[in-house]
């Protein structure tokens, strides 16, 4: 609890700790504690699941060709690196619905604010040194690499200025620049002069500060992203019913959405659906849309599944969903740890083929994994279904503590 020795904001129904915001129903008197709305932990935890299979095929394969490379590529490979693209729209669009439900409870938006700006500061801080360190296993953090947390973190700081208005005009907003982005796609940072770093920032990835600041994760349309997950926790207001047929019909619409601009093949994304050598292949291109930034085809291709998965598993009380929402409920957690872990695996798996150790810096220096090193797809897969397994005991315990305690920086990991 936050007490007049405590400067730091804390959201009593916010997650403490995640990537997305945890979201909490009402507390209940009998416990002091909040309930959660399962369907947000099974689906966030399932996407951290996924998100490791990512980062598992970045470390172990001995595939030096990118997924959607498909003149080089393979079906399986793309299929690997595709159903990972739903992670990151998933961490932002959870993240608004998070800060949706927190202030559908009665959490005031100037409180909602503070946390915000601290969150937001706070992710862009382990972006910069937590996950760093765990990348490259060295303390060399210039230059930079901003991933996924740093469009998080400075999205919620521009969320501290967007939920003091009108959800409809936010969503309104928020639909606009993710329809319309792709038409700046042209634009080129050097068009900005002196302000060509804050276009890598905005929309183009790219060293923002030559040498010492990469932005792979470039901030529009992600804002958009979440403010459109804060727009629509207003339907975890409705009845259960008429909310379950609303995801289901919204997210069908948005996939058929997808279907069309990208049939069309002129909007929507920068890189145009081609026929390959084979019909597979030509599907994958078909489903091949551009993640930096992510295009209105990605996003929609994305989104449109996420809505509808959303509705199916509220009602999801198996062992299975139980399992999968654990990840669910400690995301940040699972993220900083994760990347630790799958770093030392693949370390000990190169002493294990060569009897040496290496860094393996897949992210800031891919020359330097040895060209002898790394396992085909099937040994990645077995590579991803220990790290997962090895994260439950881990992300069990640390759930357990958070519902155990209310220490104010538990918030924030």
């Amino acid at each position: 609890m936050q007490t007049a020795a405590n400067p730091w904001p804390r959201a009593s129904t916010v997650a403490a700790g995640d990537t997305a915001l945890e979201t909490s129903a009402p507390l209940s008197p009998a416990r002091g504690r909040a309930s959660r709305v399962a369907s947000v932990d099974v689906v966030r935890g399932a996407i951290m699941v996924l998100m490791a299979l990512d980062h598992t095929r970045d470390y172990f394969s001995r595939l030096r060709i990118q997924p959607e490379n498909l003149s080089h590529g393979s079906v399986a490979l793309f299929a690997t690196r595709w159903v990972t693209h739903f992670c990151a729209p998933g961490f932002s669009f959870l993240a608004g619905v998070g800060i949706g439900l927190s202030m559908n409870r009665g959490k005031p938006a100037g409180a909602m604010s503070r946390f915000l700006v601290v969150r937001g500061l706070w992710l862009i801080f382990l972006e910069l040194v937590a996950t760093a360190i765990g990348w490259q296993f060295g303390f060399q953090l210039i230059p930079a690499f901003v991933l996924v947390l740093w469009a998080l973190g400075w999205s919620m700081i521009v969320m501290a200025a967007l939920v003091h208005l009108p959800r409809a005009v936010v969503a309104a907003g928020a639909i606009v620049m993710i329809a319309t982005h792709n038409l700046f796609d042209g634009v080129t940072p050097d068009s900005w002069g002196a302000f060509a770093p804050l276009w890598y920032i905005l929309h183009v990835p790219g060293f923002a500060i030559p040498g010492k600041l990469f932005v792979a994760y470039p901030l529009i349309p992600w804002v958009a992203v979440m403010a459109l997950g804060w727009a629509f926790a207003e339907v975890y207001r409705w009845e259960p019913t008429r909310r379950r047929r609303f995801l289901i019909v919204t997210g069908a619409l948005v996939a058929i959405l997808f279907i069309v601009v990208r049939a069309i093949n002129k909007y929507g994304d920068p890189s145009p659906w081609t026929g390959q050598r084979t019909p597979a292949l030509t599907v994958a291109s078909f489903f091949n849309a551009r993640k930096y930034p992510p295009s209105l085809d990605f996003l929609t291709m994305t989104l449109g599944p996420i809505l509808v998965a959303l509705a199916l598993t509220e009602n999801a009380r198996g062992r299975f969903a139980k399992r999968i929402s654990v990840y669910g409920r400690v995301p940040m957690f699972y993220y900083v740890v994760h990347i630790y872990l799958v770093h030392a695996l693949a370390v000990a798996l190169a002493f294990a083929q060569s009897g040496r150790l290496y860094q393996l810096n897949v992210v800031t220096d891919p020359g330097s994994i040895p060209p002898w090193y790394g396992v085909s797809l099937p040994g990645v897969y077995l590579a991803w279904a220990i790290v997962v397994l090895a994260m439950y005991p881990l992300c069990r315990w640390f759930a357990q503590l958070k519902h155990e305690r209310d220490d104010w920086w538990l918030s924030y990991l």
